[in-house]
């Protein structure tokens, strides 16, 4: 039969992991047996509810402030990490943020800070966590990326480029860190039900998310948890032969041809 905790002994750095989807990544690796570092930027108090989550598990949780768009705050989160732990199996880059403005209204800020914190930090988070996961004979790195990268949704198109740019990259870290037995994947949710609903006024009327249901295949919007399974599939040996890929989690959405339109 296979272990009831398949990850038991293994450490995994979550970043962007206090609350929504991060935070149920995290939850699910508890549950799955791994120790876990909690990353928040600006929240700490969600961050540590998530930390009492994982401890409540049986789980080790240390909780780590850093912006993963700056170097220094990646050398930290990965120090810390080492000093903890003494090694990494995981690294999920979950972290996100964006200015979502019409493209005539990006400045040069926002594309900086959007590039920085969703795609260079995976750049440099896998370069300094790859040693960590060469002590424990490798590991994997999935990545949250968006159907924004392929599709065009409002005021979206310095975050779409981003996750872009991260998608590529995981293509890349995918061929270079194989001979690493270090797997890299990523996964792309479409609308999930989060806090994070809220930064989109199309989304804020519930006759919306019923059309976003009634156009769903699957029949109900995803949740944080449907992405959490799909995020720990990737890290399991079950995956190893799947590399470089970007897996779409939305109940089928971006199937049809057609968009979300406001019902009358």
């Amino acid at each position: 039969m296979p272990s009831p905790k398949p990850f038991q002994g293994k450490t995994a750095l979550i970043t962007g992991s206090g609350r929504g989807i991060g935070r149920a990544i995290a939850l699910h690796f508890a549950s799955l047996g791994a120790d876990i570092v909690v990353n928040f930027f600006r929240n700490r108090q969600p961050a540590q509810e998530t930390v009492a989550e994982i401890e409540k598990l049986g789980q080790r949780a240390h909780l780590v402030k850093a912006n993963v768009g700056d170097i220094d705050d990646i050398d930290k989160l990965i120090s810390e990490t080492e000093d903890v732990y003494g090694g990494l199996d995981f690294l999920i880059s979950n972290a996100g943020s964006g200015f979502n403005r019409p493209v005539m209204e990006q400045r040069p800020k926002g594309w900086d800070w959007t590039m920085d914190i969703n795609a260079r930090s995976l750049l440099f988070l896998a370069q300094k966590a790859v040693p960590l996961m060469e002590k424990r004979g490798g590991g994997a790195i999935v990545s949250t990326s968006s159907p924004g990268s392929f599709r065009v949704l409002p005021e979206y198109a310095v975050v779409g480029a981003s996750k872009a740019a991260l998608e590529s990259l995981t293509r890349y870290l995918a061929v270079e860190l194989a001979p690493r037995n270090i797997n890299a994947n990523a996964v792309s949710p479409g609308i999930v039900e989060t806090e994070a609903l809220q930064h989109f006024n199309t989304m804020q009327d519930e006759d919306i998310l019923d059309e976003v249901r009634r156009q769903t295949p699957a029949g109900r919007i995803c949740t944080p948890h449907d992405v959490a399974q799909v995020v720990a599939f990737l890290c399991s040996p079950e995956a190893e032969m799947i590399r470089g890929q970007v897996v779409l989690v939305d109940g089928g959405f971006t199937l049809p041809a057609s968009g979300i339109e406001r019902p009358s």
